[in-house]
């Protein structure tokens, strides 16, 4: 039996999703709750990162738990979520086909950013939201965005990890990649068939740069058309960044 697990968290207290060795990553303690329920050491494979900081509405994850455990899937959500902080809640979970795989099955990501542009930003917001107390221009946030959109190589918007070859791929495609206006500030979403490294922050960094004026269309224009191994100049931090949903 395979499971598929739906998973939210709060990111603000976590290293992140991937394993790490101070057991402080969402992964780490879905594994642990798994184990306890399970009575073994079980990998749990996610459908990709998140870094330290990001958030998820729609993480997705699977396992195969040992043949001798017959709990019904269904089961499963309350017995990991009484063994999970608060910040960590398994949505939920069901019995998929023994070749689904989280990461390798994944045909597309959604991800929501949040910008906070008022003078002040809320407490309730602080580590959800990147406050942005200058106003944007949405026009020209509209034509940076537009840029993202299609087929490109986002080589200029990949973090780098260290392990990057001459072979590594740096083509994606953006099917998606807009804002509207909330009442206190505006929301970004993206999707994709797959996103790089931070890739979602630097668009953002670079379209929120455009948006102030301290980043040229033309520039930005010529990072998306013209990838020469410089970066955007911005990074966007991860407090503004949700994972929605990953789509098959």
């Amino acid at each position: 039996m395979r499971l598929k697990l739906t998973i939210s968290y709060d990111g603000s207290t976590f290293s992140g999703w991937q394993s790490q060795p101070n057991g402080k990553t969402v992964q780490d303690l879905i594994e642990a709750a798994i184990a306890t329920t399970a009575g073994e050491k079980i990998r749990l494979h996610g459908s990709g990162r998140t870094d330290a900081g990001v958030h998820a509405l729609g993480q997705i994850a699977h396992f195969d738990p040992p043949g001798h455990l017959t709990m019904n899937p269904f089961n499963w959500v309350p017995a990991l979520n009484t063994k999970l902080p608060a910040a960590i809640r398994i949505m939920s979970c069901q019995e998929v086909a023994d070749d689904f795989h989280s990461r390798f099955g994944a045909l597309g990501k959604t991800y929501a950013y949040r910008l906070c542009t008022l003078p002040i930003l809320p407490p309730f917001a602080a580590g959800r939201a990147w406050h942005l107390p200058r106003l944007l221009n949405p026009e020209t946030l509209e034509e940076a965005l537009a840029l993202f959109r299609g087929t490109h190589d986002f080589r200029s918007f990949a973090a780098n990890r260290g392990n990057e070859t001459a072979e590594t791929d740096y083509m994606r495609t953006i099917t998606e990649a807009s804002f509207v206006h909330t009442d206190d500030g505006i929301l970004l979403h993206f999707t994709g068939n797959g996103f790089l490294y931070k890739m979602v922050r630097l668009l953002t960094g670079a379209a929120v740069n455009a948006s102030q004026g301290y980043l040229r269309i033309d520039d930005l224009k010529e990072l998306i058309e013209a990838p020469s191994g410089a970066k955007s100049p911005l990074c966007a931090p991860a407090d503004g960044l949700t994972l929605l949903e990953v789509n098959y």
